[in-house]
């Protein structure tokens, strides 16, 4: 399966979260996220969210990567938040670190609209066959 062939679908939690996806590939994942509607009590991004959003980033690409009848699931997930936002839209970019036959990790950094970094997590995931679906 060529990649453009897969088009990514949203799950609940990124359409309750606003997530937009702007590129899609097994070494680049591109989306966004509003800060509106993501934010803790204190009015800042949740550190929550940019790791929600650095997850699904970091898994799409890996499922990208596995293929047809091939799934992909989380076996590690860990993230620094460098600051936060308080408004706009962040950019979330996952990029490969290693490509393997069972086991993929990418870097995924959130940046705000002026290009700062508020996090970078790395997630790694186990490729297994797709669950049938019933």
């Amino acid at each position: 399966m060529a990649d453009e062939d897969w088009t990514i679908e949203l799950g609940e939690l990124d359409e309750k979260m606003g997530v937009r996806i702007l590129e899609q590939s097994a070494q680049r994942v591109v989306a966004t996220m509003p800060v509106e509607g993501n934010r803790q009590s204190f009015g800042l991004l949740h550190g929550g969210a940019s790791v929600a959003f650095a997850e699904a980033l970091g898994s799409w690409a890996a499922v990208i990567h596995a293929g047809p009848g091939r799934s992909a699931v989380g076996l590690d997930i860990n993230a620094t938040h460098h600051r936060s936002a308080r408004s706009g839209l962040v950019t979330g970019v996952a990029t490969a670190i290693r490509l393997g036959r069972t086991v993929t990790s990418h870097e995924v950094v959130v940046s705000d609209e002026d290009g700062n970094r508020l996090c970078t997590a790395r997630i790694t995931n186990l490729i297994v066959d797709a669950p049938e679906r019933g």
